[in-house]
């Protein structure tokens, strides 16, 4: 080994060892001719002197030493002066005295800081990423992705199930999202697709008798991007055999409880707490709702409408939902106009003070309605109620949002509290008006509950299935459902999708094959195990956990992917590229 030790672990029990360290130059100081750098490796730092007295030509070696260069340093450990003790590093209290010193490879000036307390643009740290990568804080954000997924591994292995790797070039299938397609050389014509998931060969897998199966899976889809979204993100992925949704949910939570406990030592409070989707929906206006405060959405519908304010009067639903802070007339202004951006036809107010609610709307509100209308909100002095009104999906949409947003403004959402959630109950079809046609909520693969199964041809729109989605502070983690596994039911569903029987066979006739020889009751969850991680650190952004994520527009400016390929690859592919160029 080039060294004896990290540049992280050296204390004062080291006193007196010869050592030899090896790193970069975290950063070089000239104090009356001795040289102290600063030696930097993913553990830590540690000290090292180049002294003329104790070694000249050492010295004289360094003088020439620039930030980031990578250098062997062999030298025995030695107490700093009391003045010269750092008590924010474990290394603080020693330093090396060197005695030989080699320089291992020299470095340009670096374009950004290697330097927690200076971030650089975003751009410039996707561009030289591999700069980024050795800032302590994002070795040690990879260090706890690292530890999440020995704890997953762990957690499933002593429950007795097998990991198993599915395949990365799959028959395209539709999963909502759009696929990456891989041409195929040796069949023209025909192309791969990258797994959106493990979706159907995990199934497969239970009909094969694997009744405990899991993978830290890659998926790929080809969508819009967002802070909690990639084109290739690290799903937790299992499925077991014999179990219905308490039992998945059970197991999951123990999952979780392993994880936080392993990685932060973080004790997470079990069992979670169950909302229905009507339930998430009404309360919260979302289907993965936010937690740690309260502000749950009112229905004034039918108060409201015995008012003159004939604004409300045509509307389908009036909720509201209380600020319990005396806003100022700028900062109800700027709601207002939040609101509106984020598809409000506007925002009404009334504040409570003690005369009773005051607004330029309340003229048109009898004291016996606003009285009602008090005790319904349940408002103290110095609160104000904020309504919306409009059809009921549009309502829970811009109140659940500006429900989210009075949590931040009002200071109401603490950041080092987890409060994780499952919803359950959802719709298992939703309707989509541009297409005019009914399309599986989640997937086409889940359950209906067994008493609504009879409604799947005569009402679609009331059936609910065997879902539980996995919510963590306002984000959704995982979906999960129990899964058909009846060839005739599973038809039936498709059927209900636009798929007959024909179109059934030719996307998905493996699967239906393969119900025909005895399949298990089975269900299981695809979890986000870069949201998992992300948000254990507190932070939304999913990038800041992943060592090379690309950019919003789906790029790695560090590698210049995508980019495009060479005229002889694309015969041997047998495509033809018919792109117009834009000119930059």
């Amino acid at each position: 080994m080039l060294r004896t030790n990290t540049c992280g672990e050296l204390t004062a029990k080291s006193m007196g060892k010869t050592v030899t360290l090896a790193g970069w130059c975290h950063s070089r100081r000239d104090h009356g001719g001795v040289i102290f750098i600063d030696l930097r490796d993913r553990y830590g730092l540690t000290q090292i002197v180049l002294d003329p007295s104790h070694n000249k030509k050492v010295h004289e070696t360094g003088e020439h030493i620039g930030r980031e260069w990578v250098v062997a340093a062999k030298g025995k450990v030695r107490h700093r002066p009391k003045d010269m003790v750092n008590r924010n590093l474990k290394t603080g209290e020693i330093e090396v005295i060197v005695d030989e010193l080699s320089i291992i490879t020299k470095a340009a000036v670096p374009p950004i800081e290697i330097d927690d307390r200076i971030e650089a643009s975003e751009d410039m740290r996707m561009k030289y990423k591999y700069l980024d990568l050795r800032r302590p804080i994002m070795q040690q954000r990879l260090m706890t992705r690292h530890k999440a997924a020995a704890a997953v591994r762990e957690y499933f292995n002593k429950n007795g199930f097998i990991e198993i790797e599915t395949p990365m070039l799959v028959r395209s299938t539709p999963e909502g999202a759009r696929d990456y397609v891989v041409p195929s050389r040796v069949h023209p014509g025909k192309f791969y697709a990258l797994p959106q998931s493990p979706q159907l060969y995990k199934q497969i897998l239970m009909i094969a008798g694997f009744d405990r199966y899991f993978q830290l899976a890659r998926c790929l889809r080809d969508e819009d991007l967002r802070a909690d979204r990639q084109p290739e993100h690290t799903q937790i992925d299992f499925e077991i055999s014999f179990v219905d949704e308490k039992d998945v949910m059970v197991f999951v939570e123990g999952l979780y409880r392993h994880i936080w406990k392993e990685v932060i030592g973080t004790v997470i409070k079990t069992p979670f707490q169950v909302l229905t989707y009507a339930e998430a929906t009404e309360k919260y206006g979302i289907d993965k709702p936010d937690l740690r405060f309260g502000m749950e959405l009112i229905d004034a519908t039918d108060i409201v409408k015995k008012s003159e304010f004939k604004t409300f009067a045509a509307e389908e639903q009036i909720k509201c939902v209380v600020a319990e802070k005396d806003l100022s007339r700028n900062e109800i202004d700027e709601l207002i106009a939040w609101a509106k951006e984020n598809g409000a036809k506007g925002l009404a107010w009334m504040k409570v003070t003690d005369k009773g609610l005051e607004s330029s709307i309340v003229k048109y509100f009898s004291p016996a309605i606003q009285k009602q209308l008090l005790q319904l909100a349940k408002a103290r002095k110095g609160s104000v109620l904020f309504f919306v009104a409009d059809e009921k999906k549009k309502v829970a949409d811009v109140l659940g949002k500006l429900r989210l947003e009075l949590g931040k403004r009002l200071g109401l959402i603490k950041g080092n509290e987890f409060k994780f959630c499952w919803v359950v109950d959802f719709p298992l079809f939703e309707w989509n008006k541009d297409e005019n046609r009914w399309e599986a909520a989640h997937h086409m693969f889940t359950s209906p509950k067994p008493e609504h199964a009879e409604l799947l041809e005569k009402a679609p729109g009331k059936v609910l299935g065997r879902l539980y989605d996995l919510v963590l502070n306002g984000t959704e983690l995982g979906s999960g459902s129990i899964r058909i596994n009846d060839p005739e039911l599973q038809e039936r569903v498709m059927k209900v999708v636009g798929l007959g029987h024909e179109a059934a066979e030719k996307k998905f006739g493996f699967l239906l094959d393969a119900y025909k020889f005895g399949a298990p009751v089975h269900g299981g969850m695809g979890i986000g195990f870069d949201r998992t991680v992300a948000l254990m650190l507190g932070l939304h952004d999913i990038r800041e956990v992943v060592a090379f994520p690309k950019n919003k527009k789906a790029e790695s400016p560090m590698d210049g992917s995508p980019s495009e390929i060479e005229e002889r690859q694309l015969k041997e592919l047998h495509v033809k590229t018919d792109v117009v160029k834009k000119s930059e």
